[in-house]
């Protein structure tokens, strides 16, 4: 999907970036077992996957700036990204993606809220 797509729908960060409990946003998204985390982990199919929709959404928030605003849907995606990948990838994948998007909001200036912090 092209950044707009990405921005204006809302059904795939809960596929993309799984966690273990359900999503109030999208029903029937998946809700990973602790043997599903298992075997995202062993898989190097999967773990490429992953790494690549991180990689996309760098990218989609490194080039747009609609979310740089005190309230935005997409702190939450940006949450459950870094659950996920802390989940999934470990800390330091995690801790990547997240020191990312706190060095774009401080170069930008945005005035996020304390919430979404």
């Amino acid at each position: 999907m092209d950044n707009v797509q990405l921005e204006r729908r809302h059904d795939y960060i809960q596929w993309l970036f799984p966690l273990p409990e359900a999503s109030s946003a999208v029903p029937g998204a998946p809700v990973l077992s602790a043997d599903d985390v298992m075997q995202i982990r062993s898989s190097d199919i999967a773990m490429t996957n992953l790494r690549a929709a991180a990689a996309r959404m760098r990218d989609f928030y490194a080039r747009t700036r609609h979310w740089l605003a005190p309230a935005d849907h997409n702190h939450l995606r940006i949450t459950r990204i870094i659950k996920s990948l802390r989940l999934l990838a470990g800390d330091a994948e995690a801790d990547a993606f997240k020191t990312m998007i706190l060095d774009t909001v401080g170069f930008s200036g945005a005035n996020i809220s304390a919430r979404s912090m």
